[in-house]
């Protein structure tokens, strides 16, 4: 009957009761919609959103997902992230074992022989023994209970910082790769307009020599010359540099980058559906880290409140000790030994009460950061999307700007091959029709990034 009452009572010293408060969702003064939606994408409340799409569906470029999977398998930042991980994983384990008992093993033999003295004649002794020692804190109070939550939330919140670096990744290396095709594209308007700029030199020069025309035009046109010629080595300059920026995302040493698509071919869409804002909550993995870190800090005020109770402690040991090691097993050789200890802080100089109000300071500054980091959430998304949509509208004004330039280079060009104009007009639509050339592609390369931007804001970019 005692031993049936002993198992009954296990149980519930074995679990007991898990001082300190239970971890509730806090409530979040959410937005019906982003601001940065127009006034149609806010009425369809459309609940679908660019971040649940996989990166790549979101990008075309064969060659860009290439790099993104390079990055994601080699790129040291992500690695390091994966090693905090395991090391959460670990720390896990070592947590959870306090509340379990220990049990360990112990053996050994002395064999001892003295000389003889004056006072004593010559002896030998010998003592062997053996046993299991057996201790086991019970977690009463929920001590160990709660440090083994606290411990599976820094774990989670370690996997949710490992994803974030892993969307921060994808975001960076598309990034870096349209800022390469973008180089690429203006190095190409440079050669192309140097190449032009060249023959009109050589045309200018010949008339120059023949008596048509003045060295005033041939100075001019050697100024054409030289602008798109110093624009050159400066963007071949980027180009490797950013080859090399690229490189080290890859986990790679410096070296040259394989080009996919051009930049006027890369896809995106006009419209990107943003989805509900309550959505954000569980897609953005810095705030799903930032929710995990409060628990983590909510547990830790339990541990700090079980300091306050007496620590109820089990041991026990059981085996055999003997004079001869072939008596070790047999005869009067059997020991055991059973008891318990009850540990009640008494004077603490306020210790226990301070360790409680750092670890309750400590959960009030987790939950003002998770409320924080929700609304820096909120205002990336709608800065990506009012970026978005205005970038774009630059980019349409500037593709007029240049159609214009391009056209008032050719009415200048034929104004002074017919005599009734100066080169100094050509000099100046030339100008103003290359720097709009360039012009359009960094508008076109700042769609592109506000796009990735806006993905990476939504919380896309993390899912495999």
């Amino acid at each position: 009957m005692r031993k049936l009452v002993t198992l009954g009572l296990l149980p519930a010293l074995l679990c007991g009761c898990a001082v300190g408060p239970n971890y509730k969702k806090p409530t979040v003064d959410t937005p019906g919609v982003y601001r940065g939606l127009t006034q149609e994408e806010a009425a369809s409340n459309d609940p679908r959103s660019l971040g649940n799409d996989k990166w790549r569906d979101v990008f075309q470029d064969e060659q860009l997902r290439e790099l993104i999977r390079t990055a994601l398998q080699q790129n040291y930042d992500l690695r390091i992230a994966a090693a905090r991980v395991l090391q959460a994983r670990a720390f896990v384990g070592i947590t959870r074992a306090d509340q379990f008992p220990t049990i360990s093993g112990q053996a050994a033999a002395v064999n001892e022989r003295s000389p003889q003295s004056k006072f004593l004649p010559a002896f030998e002794t010998s003592a062997a023994q053996t046993g299991l020692a057996f201790n086991w804190e019970l977690d009463f109070w929920g001590k160990y209970r709660r440090a083994s939550e606290a411990a599976r939330a820094s774990l989670l919140a370690s996997e949710w910082a490992r994803l974030e670096i892993m969307s921060e990744l994808v975001a960076n290396v598309a990034s870096a790769y349209f800022k390469l095709r973008a180089l690429d594209l203006q190095l190409e308007i440079s050669q192309r307009t140097l190449a032009s700029r060249t023959d009109s030199l050589k045309l200018i020069t010949a008339l120059a020599n023949g008596g048509a025309t003045s060295l005033l035009d041939v100075r001019q046109a050697e100024q054409l010359v030289f602008t798109a010629g110093s624009e050159i080595p400066t963007l071949e300059r980027q180009i490797e540099q950013q080859e090399n920026l690229i490189s080290i995302l890859l986990g790679k040493n410096p070296g040259p980058i394989p080009r996919g698509r051009r930049l006027t071919e890369q896809e995106h869409p006009p419209a990107v559906p943003a989805g509900l804002p309550s959505s954000l909550l569980g897609r953005r993995p810095d705030i799903r880290e930032t929710e995990e870190q409060l628990i983590a800090a909510n547990a830790e005020i339990g541990v700090a409140r079980a300091a306050y109770f007496p620590q109820i402690a089990l041991t026990a040991s059981a085996g055999f000790q003997s004079s001869a090691l072939t008596s070790l097993f047999s005869g009067p050789a059997g020991a055991w030994a059973f008891g318990g200890s009850l540990v009640q802080p008494i004077f603490t100089a306020g210790r226990i009460r301070s360790n409680v109000r750092l670890t309750e300071a400590q959960q009030q500054q987790a939950l003002l950061f998770y409320q924080q980091t929700i609304q820096g959430a909120f205002r990336d998304v709608s800065d990506a999307l009012i970026a978005y949509r205005k970038i774009q509208e630059f980019r349409e004004q500037q593709q007029f700007l240049v159609e214009s330039a391009q056209d008032a280079t050719r009415l200048s060009q034929m104004r002074y091959k017919g005599g009734v104009a100066s080169y100094l007009e050509v000099l100046t639509n030339d100008t103003n029709y290359f720097s709009a050339e360039l012009g359009l592609v960094q508008a076109q390369l700042d769609e592109l990034l506000a796009f990735v931007q806006l993905y990476k804001s939504l919380g896309g970019g993390w899912e495999q």
